[in-house]
């Protein structure tokens, strides 16, 4: 069986439609057995009216999760890989920006052996400039901080196979990139490149502000690399630093400033004192994001907490 796993938040418009598009796909294109899974991330329009209408219907293959309140995105997928019950797990979005048909491509890669099929967005129809520069960006920055395994493009439409989602339901992380989670686990994995469509309706709730967070995540929770830059970047500085004022110095007070510079020993010391500072400052809100991710973790509170479920 394969499970499809559906985050949404205020998808009411493309619920019925994309409902029937995977549920014909699965019918008449694959000799699979397959259920539905939708989590409503606390959603304030009508989609969880839709999922109910969706769930009850004869015959119907998907069910529902209601979030008590909107946990995001990452908190919802964890909720739907955590009730889907197939031998492979299939995440995607529900506005049909993720072609279903490449699902049959997913599921051939599967059978050869692979645990990790991943779909690599080539170009997105509409993406603005913002978005698609910034996804390059942050991919550039994951990879130099040492995740290797971050293939730019990467994203959340994807095929896991039982056992990764096994170990990934037993990881505990509150400040979550399930992407990023799922490429820390391993296994064999290969990728799939696709063009992302437009959305069917509706306009993205993915706003930049929550694009900009997810990235903070990925990078702060990926790696402690850049606190030991942070050392490099301390060092590389006092060093520089040293090494000026001597020059400086003898520039100035022992060959008694032939370049004609005329820098005063106070102007001297504010420059470096200034410069100092603002390394200083860079590098303590570098650390306060880390205390933050520590603060959350120890928190221990629940991923999310569940309202209803169709069962």
């Amino acid at each position: 069986m394969i499970s499809v796993v559906i985050p949404v938040f205020n998808e009411g418009e493309n619920l019925i439609w994309h409902n029937e598009l995977i549920c014909n796909f699965f019918s008449k294109t694959t000799v699979y057995d397959f259920e539905i899974v939708y989590v409503d991330d606390g959603s304030t329009d009508d989609s969880l009216f839709k999922l109910k209408k969706i769930c009850s219907s004869k015959n119907s293959k998907s069910r529902y999760i209601s979030l008590s309140k909107n946990f995001g995105k990452e908190a919802a997928t964890t909720a739907g890989l955590s009730a889907a019950k197939g031998d492979a797990v299939v995440v995607m979005d529900g506005d049909g920006q993720h072609p279903i048909e490449l699902v049959t491509r997913f599921i051939e890669l599967w059978k050869e052996g692979n645990e990790v099929v991943v779909g690599i967005r080539s170009g997105n129809t509409g993406e603005g400039f913002i978005k698609k520069y910034g996804s390059i960006l942050f991919y550039k920055i994951l990879q130099f901080i040492g995740g290797k395994s971050s293939v730019p493009g990467s994203t959340d439409f994807r095929l896991i196979d039982r056992k990764v989602v096994d170990e990934f339901n037993k990881l505990t992380e509150r400040n979550r990139v399930t992407r990023n989670l799922i490429d820390w686990l391993g296994y064999k994995r290969t990728e799939v490149p696709f063009e992302a469509a437009e959305r069917h309706a509706g306009t993205a709730t993915y706003s930049f502000r929550k694009l900009f967070k997810l990235a903070i995540d990925g990078i702060v929770s990926h790696s402690t690399r850049p606190l030991k830059l942070i050392a490099v970047l301390g060092l590389l500085v006092s060093t520089i630093s040293g090494l000026g004022g001597i020059l400086i110095t003898f520039q100035s007070y022992i060959l008694g400033d032939p370049l004609n510079l005329s820098i005063s020993g106070s102007a001297l010391l504010a420059i470096f004192v200034t410069f100092l500072i603002g390394i200083v400052l860079v590098c303590q809100g570098l650390l306060a994001l880390y205390i933050e991710s520590v603060y959350y973790e120890s928190q221990n509170r629940p991923l999310f907490v569940i309202s209803e479920t169709s069962e």
